[in-house]
Formats: C-alpha cells, structure tokens, sequence
C-alpha cells in the first residue's frame, strides 16, 4: 500500500514526541540541552512548512475543513511565539525550562489533535491518489526546509 500523507505525517510527530521528551529530560545550561533545542526548532519548523502547504492548503479550500485548518494554522503560529521567546532567552535563562515545558504540552497538545480531529476531516475531503500525492509532495519540501533551516 502506498504511502499516505497521514504516514509521512505521524513519522515527524513521532520524532517532535521523542524530542520533547528529551527536551524536558535534558540537563540544565548543557550544550546538549541547546542540541536538543535546535533539533526541535528546525523538525517543528520543517514540518509545519511542509504541512501548511501540503496537507492545510488544500483543506482550507473546502468548507468542511476551513474551520479545523485556521485552528491548526493558529497552533502552530502559538508553538512559533514559544521558539521565539524561547530563543530570545537563552537555554542557561532561568525562566527557559517552564517555557519548555509549555511548548512540549502545546505541540503534544496539537499533535493528539491533529491525528485525532484533523486526520479525520481531511481523510474525508481527500482522495487515495491526493493522499499519495500529498505524501510524495510533503516529503520533498519537509527534507528541503529541513536542509534549509539546518544552514541558517
């Protein structure tokens, strides 16, 4: 069976999961810590660039799923202003872990989500062959955003 854009999807939350948990387990004022960090920021980046175009836009243009795809356009701009306050601090900032803390319960939070709410709608508006399509198209730009946001 083909690859699915809910596939290619799942794999990236898989990996956000993974690095939360790292995250939050991480040791304070660590180069690992801001390892870890980075790791997160470029996958959360990379994937809801490729996700935005890929799987929301198409969404967006349906009725059905105009309101599911301006929620989870919203979160994802809510998990940006995290990074940024984040970055803004510095991984040694004392305030730095309970901001951590938010962004892991706001990305687990939209991943559950997602693949409990948004999945559903969509696989609705979707046909096999856009799902496969989808799939092919999101893979190529999440690696490209990924190289992309990795040299900056």
């Amino acid at each position: 069976m083909p690859e699915t854009i809910y596939d290619a999807l799942r794999e990236s939350h898989e990996t956000q999961r993974s690095l939360c948990r790292k995250l939050l387990r991480s040791k304070p004022a660590t180069r690992s810590r801001q390892e870890v960090f980075t790791a997160l920021r470029i996958e959360l980046a990379a994937h809801a660039a490729a996700e935005e175009r890929y799987l929301y836009a198409p969404i967006l243009m349906h009725d059905m799923g105009l309101m599911s795809s301006r929620h989870a356009l919203a979160e994802h701009h809510d998990i940006d202003e995290i990074i940024e306050d984040m970055q803004s601090l510095g991984v040694s900032h004392r305030g730095w872990m309970a901001k951590a803390r938010k962004l892991s319960e706001k990305v687990h939070h939209h991943l559950r989500e997602e693949e409990k709410k948004f999945f559903q709608v969509s696989g609705k508006i979707l046909s096999d062959t856009q799902k496969t399509r989808l799939a092919r198209q999101y893979r190529k730009d999440y690696l490209r955003m990924h190289k992309l946001l990795a040299e900056r």
